[in-house]
């Protein structure tokens, strides 16, 4: 297996079980403050490692801004979006919409980078949204008559337009000669304080629970879910191209439903297994490296 194959497996595989802790992490502390104590850890735990390496390195006066913009849209920004669109859609709905990272991500590209649409990609993005749609079938066309939803799909789709910025970021830096491990531990301080500084505004109480299942999901989530998905994630757009890597996105729920169907009896229908199918034709799609057929203008 490849490096970047392996890095694309763990991504998927642990973000594709984040949820879980995300579920028992539900209860007396404010989710603002589990957000903030999430990245406080994980940023720590990269500061210590990179320091104990001898590797740590204040950022430059060049990568700041860019390292606050990314803080604030990746590990900030994103998160707070979709906490609050979880408030008035189904969490399929959520899923789909984050789904559409890869397109995302190719046009603001295209935008930004004057980087040419990718055929593959964007056919790849397309597969991988309708194999979603069938999967959340019911999850996405319930409440859709209801005002609150738009609301809902707003804030979800600006959450995924964040993560998308924040994978352009990272690939910037890591073009100025940057690693994911230097530029995550001070971007995830940035976005943990400012989530707090939100809740302490929002008159959210500060409280810890300190059970064994709550610790024990906090920790999944700021190593496994933080350290080291995020690490691999961004260090696949470094080395694919953010529109590749984001394909990730549209696999998360395939193996959240996976998991869901060992531990919670979920049943696949057909209607999901179909859907299933067309994400696993956009995988191909997107990672093809056969010829693809060249259009020509008339």
């Amino acid at each position: 297996m490849t490096t970047n194959a392996l890095l694309y497996l763990i991504t998927v595989l642990i973000w594709g079980t984040t949820w879980i802790a995300l579920k028992l992490q539900i209860g007396p502390v404010p989710i603002p403050w589990s957000i903030a104590y999430r990245f406080w850890l994980a940023a720590a735990v990269l500061l210590v490692w990179l320091a104990w390496r001898g590797t740590l390195r204040r950022p430059s006066r060049q990568v700041v801004p860019l390292l606050l913009a990314q803080g604030l849209a990746l590990f900030c920004l994103n998160f707070m979006c979709f906490l609050h669109a979880s408030r008035w859609i189904a969490s399929g709905l959520v899923a789909v919409c984050f789904s559409t990272a890869p397109l995302w991500n190719a046009l603001n590209g295209r935008v930004f980078q004057r980087k040419p649409l990718s055929p593959q990609v964007l056919a790849g993005g397309a597969l991988g949204l309708a194999g979603l749609l069938l999967l959340f079938g019911g999850e996405v066309l319930k409440d859709l008559d209801r005002p609150e939803t738009l609301w809902g799909l707003a804030l979800a789709m600006a959450g995924t337009y964040c993560f998308s910025l924040g994978n352009l970021l990272s690939g910037a830096m890591q073009r100025l000669g940057q690693t994911p491990l230097q530029t995550n531990a001070w971007a995830m301080l940035v976005g943990a304080t400012t989530i707090a500084a939100y809740a302490l505004a929002a008159g959210e109480p500060v409280r810890f629970d300190a059970s064994a299942t709550y610790v024990g999901a906090w920790l999944y989530l700021a190593i496994p879910g933080s350290v080291i998905g995020f690490t691999a994630y961004l260090t696949l757009v470094g080395r694919l191209g953010a529109d590749r890597a984001a394909y990730c996105t549209v696999l998360f729920p395939v193996v959240a439903l996976n998991v869901s169907a060992l531990v919670e009896g979920y049943r696949w229908t057909a209607p999901a297994l179909l859907g299933l199918v067309l994400v696993a034709a956009g995988n191909v799609a997107v990672f093809w490296r056969g010829a693809w057929p060249r259009w020509r203008s008339a």
